[in-house]
């Protein structure tokens, strides 16, 4: 195991420039480094979000490096960390980690199908690989994206949403597990998605969402005949120190900071308490 840098261990201290709230329970925060420097992230990776006086949290990066040098964080209020978090505003001052953690092989990506399957609160970390793969649209050939939510309210980033419907280049199905009045489009759970669309054998598919949808979603990839090395997936775990030191990630050899948090499904799926 490679000893992490130095500035892995020190928060730099960084700058709030946008706090906007995205549903009832979470918030967006635009970011920004030192002398406009770049955090040198790639999709998937995450930050050790730090406030003074509340301690410091793991939060997924929402943003993607090939669209400036800010970080962009939505954060769940869930906790101690991330409720003083929201209640920070524009000029206050975070401190930041990282960048940690595995990222998405962007580079096995090329030349294949996407299916990119984020469920809730995944689509914070799944966002900086759709700008990604917008940006370098291109490199890819059909892209996918099937995404869930509980409910029409919790749904993230929703004009973002509609404008990736809107480029005709991306192929975007939603659903819902409640319906409410002001939703028109689908209802039931994210597997739903999956059974109508027709996919591709060397297709490449993603999964970023809350532990329990994993399951259910891989048994409905099974039934299509997506091989398990051509399932990425983001696992979640409480990553204290973010340099494989506290050992609170582990998963049995593994730790979650440094190996993942994304991970190859053929690689961990028969590992205890892996999914």
């Amino acid at each position: 195991m490679a000893a992490p840098e130095r500035q892995d261990y020190i928060p730099t201290l960084c700058t709030i420039r946008e706090a906007r709230r995205l549903t009832g329970l979470e918030k967006f925060f635009r970011i920004e480094l030192p002398d406009g420097r770049e955090l040198d992230h790639r999709p998937g990776q995450f930050v050790q979000v730090s406030v003074m006086g509340a301690g410091e949290a793991p939060i997924s990066i929402s943003s993607s490096p090939t669209r400036g040098p800010h970080l962009e964080l939505a954060v769940r209020k869930a906790g101690k960390v991330t409720t003083a978090l929201h209640g920070l505003r524009e000029g206050d001052t975070v401190g930041i980690r990282g960048p940690f953690g595995s990222s998405f092989d962007l580079e096995r990506f090329r030349g294949k199908n996407l299916l990119l399957i984020p469920g809730g609160l995944g689509l914070a970390p799944m966002r900086s690989l759709i700008h990604y793969v917008i940006d370098t649209r291109d490199l890819y050939r059909d892209v996918t994206i099937a995404s869930g939510t509980k409910c029409p309210e919790e749904i993230l980033f929703p004009d973002e949403i509609e404008s990736w419907k809107r480029t005709g280049r991306l192929t975007v199905l939603q659903t819902v597990d409640v319906c409410s009045p002001s939703w028109t489009g689908p209802v039931g759970l994210i597997t739903t998605l999956i059974p109508p669309l027709d996919i591709a054998a060397d297709t490449i598919a993603v999964i970023v969402g809350p532990p329990v949808m994993y399951r259910f979603v891989i048994h409905e990839l099974d039934k299509k005949k997506v091989p398990h090395e051509n399932i990425a997936v983001s696992l979640e775990r409480y990553m204290k120190c973010g340099v494989g030191k506290c050992g609170h990630c582990t998963i049995e050899h593994l730790y979650c900071c440094l190996d993942g948090p994304v991970f190859w499904l053929d690689k961990i799926e028969h590992l205890k308490g892996a999914l």
